[in-house]
């Protein structure tokens, strides 16, 4: 199947420097010949794309390019979750990924595992900013206890490999808060980040290594974020490309001033980031002069779930996670919210089942731990694991009405605040609620009891003695992370042995009908201009 564009731009670089237009050969100055000088290559590109098995087999049969590159988070989860790394491993060795860059879920495992799985990698991992003390200055108890190793040691800070008979650098670099955002913290209390400043010159350091070899175009991997990736492009001089991921942008077409930057000394930089979960991938297609100057540029991007599942690729991921069951049919269903502030329909019907399977007055659901989303015909087990790869159990808990109204402010206010709507809007059941994108801010909100009459929460002054059985998972419920924490641990009412993923699969497989999923218009916007 061909490659879906949804942008066929093809942009020409306008130039900023001071790069001659001819050359000197055997003491002639010779007009340069552009057909004689450019050189055109193509970049597959992916990036989080969160251990999703069904994504990684689609985006196999649609992924091309004379270099294949990741910009990280292509793996998830912690030792509850080995299958999902085996199999990543296996996407990004299918695929003929050449080089990634280390993102934080590849470190959801201990050192000792995450070697592991770079050590099954045909392509090279790379983090130019990781720090780790040495292993020798470290406890044995400590190594052995949390499976520590020498993974810097199993990280490059840059590769090179051939493309079409030219040389091509590769740089990698990590986020900075890579290790706020561990499921196991204290595997890698050994390790460090350095900070942007100090990432941009180790970034240059490496440039000028690469130069010295001869080797004039260079391509940045980064797991660092798009604002970040943003102020490397201006303050790094030799990077002609960066591969970004970790906040989830998608980044469509190529726009000056956005993601076409400009080097210190005034030479293009593009920039891409193909969204999350895998629901997007990329190819950039660019032409380079003959000192690696990028002249034109066109960046595509293909949406996955519109390629198919080639069954070769299937059979080798059944062998690794196991032949998924059959559940049902969907007969109707949207496509997948663009951002994490849109109403996502998928999600609220996780939250409808939840809630009834549960008989709980509300439920709630983080749009940041949505990772997939129903697609129309046969569904299985492994469709459904994909909406929530995590393990996180199921559970219920009394929760106090000005508590759940403080977690959708603080939820609603870091959303607007983040350029990738990060951490995101709260999809429910038995709950609507109104939000002002441009004051950040909650204006209303109604609960609706089992009969569906509405019922006015006074956001303003949300009561503490009126409590709600709440039904969600534990990491919303008493992990918080990006979100307020709704009941700690010792004050839940239930806790199931499973995730949301069993609930589902039961659910369809007890209503035997096809499924239909609508917008129900569970979240409103109001905006300041609005009459």
């Amino acid at each position: 199947m061909s490659l879906k564009i949804s942008s066929t731009n093809f942009h020409i670089i306008p130039f900023k420097s001071n790069t001659q237009s001819s050359y000197s050969l055997n003491n002639s100055l010779l007009e340069r010949s552009p057909e004689n000088d450019k050189f055109e290559m193509s970049v597959g590109y992916v990036n989080d794309i969160h251990g999703q098995p069904n994504n990684m087999m689609r985006i196999l049969s649609g992924i091309k390019g004379d270099l294949k590159v990741s910009g990280g988070d292509i793996d998830i989860g912690d030792e509850k979750n080995e299958a999902i790394h085996y199999a990543a491993t296996q996407f990004l060795n299918i695929a003929d990924i050449k080089a990634g860059v280390l993102g934080n879920h590849e470190i959801d495992m201990n050192q000792k595992s995450c070697i592991e799985a770079i050590n099954r990698m045909n392509g090279e991992m790379l983090a130019i900013n990781f720090e780790q003390i040495p292993l020798s200055e470290q406890s044995p108890e400590e190594i052995q206890k949390l499976g520590r190793a020498d993974l810097k040691g199993a990280l490059k800070k840059s590769t090179v490999v051939d493309v079409k008979g030219q040389k091509i650098g590769i740089i990698g670099a990590c986020p900075m808060d890579m290790l706020e955002r561990l499921t196991h913290p204290n595997y890698y209390a050994d390790c460090s980040i350095e900070d942007l400043d100090d990432t941009i010159e180790l970034i240059q350091e490496e440039v000028e290594n690469l130069k010295e070899q001869g080797i004039n175009k260079i391509i940045l991997l980064s797991h660092l974020g798009y604002k970040r990736d943003k102020v490397v492009a201006r303050n790094v001089d030799g990077i002609d490309v960066i591969i970004g991921g970790h906040t989830h942008d998608l980044i469509k077409d190529i726009k000056e001033g956005e993601n076409l930057q400009y080097s210190k000394t005034g030479e293009p930089v593009v920039i891409t980031e193909a969204g999350r979960d895998g629901n997007y991938f990329g190819r950039l297609n660019l032409t380079f002069d003959r000192e690696g100057v990028i002249t034109k540029a066109q960046n595509n991007l293909g949406e996955t779930r519109l390629f198919y599942k080639n069954m070769i690729n299937q059979y080798l991921f059944d062998n690794i996670l196991g032949v998924p069951e059959k559940v049902g049919y969907v007969k109707k269903a949207p496509p997948p919210p663009d951002n994490l502030a849109e109403e996502n329909p998928h999600a609220n019907f996780v939250c409808d089942i939840m809630r009834e399977k549960t008989n709980s007055d509300i439920a709630l659901w983080h749009h940041s731990g949505v990772r997939s989303f129903f697609h129309e015909g046969e569904i299985d087990s492994r469709d459904v694991k994909d909406m929530a790869p995590f393990l996180d159990y199921v559970v219920v808990a009394d929760v106090p009405e000005d508590v759940i109204v403080d977690v959708f402010k603080k939820a609603i206010k870091r959303t607007y605040d983040s350029p990738a709507k990060k951490p995101g809007l709260l999809a429910v059941s038995g709950l609507n609620y109104t939000v002002n994108p441009d004051e950040k801010n909650l204006v209303a909100m109604n609960f609706i009891d089992k009969n569906g009459v509405e019922h006015e929460i006074d956001v303003e002054h949300p009561r503490k003695n009126k409590l709600y059985r709440v039904v969600t998972d534990e990491f919303l419920m008493s992990a918080g992370a990006d979100y307020k924490i709704l009941a700690p641990e010792e004050l839940y009412v239930e806790k199931y042995p499973f995730d949301k993923d069993v609930l589902i699969s039961n659910y369809i497989k007890e209503k035997n009908e096809p499924v239909i999923i609508n917008h129900s218009g569970r979240i409103k916007y109001e905006y300041d201009d609005d009459d």
